[in-house]
């Protein structure tokens, strides 16, 4: 599996689920947006494996998303989390932050989770950089490409004009002859970052037609519960906003968590239209607070829940969701990634990867 491929999926409602299997991480990255440390939380493992084994081949996330924290500090929880999840058909991606790359040679439990998942992508950034060197991460990038793994570059970086993503991004397409994709994105202001980071989030002008796909994944928090979205705001809030609340682990399977995603007249009106319309339109006056920030107080505003339930609930509902989704995937990776990422490097996201992968 390519990046490009999963990138493209991810407008459309469930086609993924985003795992967080710890807040634990042996490095200290400046940029943090979990804050992790060695001792951080993270959800039991028979919890997440038996949410898992809940997907079934009719019902079940086309992909699945492993990331943390550094999820290879629970290196046979990542195997048999991807074993789980490719029984029923899902196929698997883990990102990580590189930490075992210091050594000569990867670890051998590192390499057998690694081998288990269909994409591995590695996290590296000038603060990454500090504490595992880039000739490192290379390496360990070429071992990996030796062994027939399909693999990618999430790479961050300050903006646009950041000299720091020129050079990496031009080195790594001539260190790996362009066989390697890139997702390139900014560093926000959350976690270690939100004291310093100056990059803004994805904000579309006020009352504007903005169809939000990052309400399109359910996303397992740290603690296990099931969010609708992967903001880290909403990802480190509790008690969760209740429109944003889909389960969790301990208590809920998969067809239970996406048909309360699915079915949401809310949830589909974020993902149609975007918080800021949805205010405009229903409750003026609650307009202010800014992107992110809105859709976290929407369910404050019963004017805003109500019309959502009366415009999206039903089989219009279900088809605006729907066509929304279509035209963003139609879309494609680039375009999403223009929006949500590093707009300048968007195009990396297309670069061919692993020439004849099967996986």
């Amino acid at each position: 599996m390519e990046l490009a491929e999963f990138i493209g999926l991810r407008p459309v409602p469930c086609a993924g689920l985003l795992v967080t299997l710890t807040r634990r991480c042996p490095l200290s990255c400046a940029h943090c947006s979990t804050s992790s440390t060695s001792s951080g939380e993270e959800p039991g493992a028979g919890q997440l494996l038996d949410f898992v084994r809940s997907f079934t081949s009719d019902d079940r996330p086309d992909v699945m998303l492993l990331t943390g924290g550094e999820p290879l500090v629970r290196p046979a929880l990542v195997s048999e989390l991807a074993v789980a999840a490719g029984t029923a058909g899902t196929r698997s991606v883990l990102l990580s932050g590189m930490f075992f790359a210091r050594a000569d040679r990867i670890p051998g439990p590192v390499l057998r989770a690694i081998g288990a998942v269909d994409h591995f992508s590695a996290s590296l950034d000038a603060h990454h950089e500090r504490e595992v060197p880039r000739r490192a991460v290379f390496r360990a990038l070429h071992q990996l490409l030796d062994a027939g793994t399909s693999v990618s570059f999430h790479l961050t970086g300050s903006g646009p004009d950041d000299p720091y993503l020129a050079n990496v991004t031009a080195h790594i397409r001539r260190e790996f002859a362009d066989r390697v994709p890139m997702l390139v994105n900014e560093v926000r202001a959350v976690g270690r970052a939100a004291s310093w980071a100056t990059a803004t989030a994805h904000r579309p002008a006020p009352g504007r037609v903005a169809p939000c796909a990052m309400a399109a994944w359910p996303v397992v928090a740290f603690d296990g519960t099931v969010l609708a979205c992967c903001n880290q705001r909403v990802v480190d809030l509790r008690p969760v906003p209740p429109h944003l609340r889909l389960g969790h682990v301990a208590e809920d399977d998969w067809p239970t968590v996406r048909a309360r995603s699915l079915a949401s007249p809310l949830l589909r009106m974020v993902r149609a239209v975007g918080p800021d319309h949805l205010r405009e339109r229903y409750a003026p006056s609650a307009c202010g607070p800014g992107h992110c920030a809105g859709c976290r107080e929407l369910s404050e505003h019963p004017a805003v829940t109500e019309g959502a339930r009366r415009d999206a609930s039903g089989p219009a509902g279900e088809l605006l969701d729907r066509e929304t989704a279509r035209m963003q995937a139609d879309a494609g990776p680039v375009a999403l990634l223009r929006r949500y990422g590093c707009p300048p490097y968007a195009d990396l996201v297309t670069l061919p990867g692993r020439t004849g992968s099967a996986r």
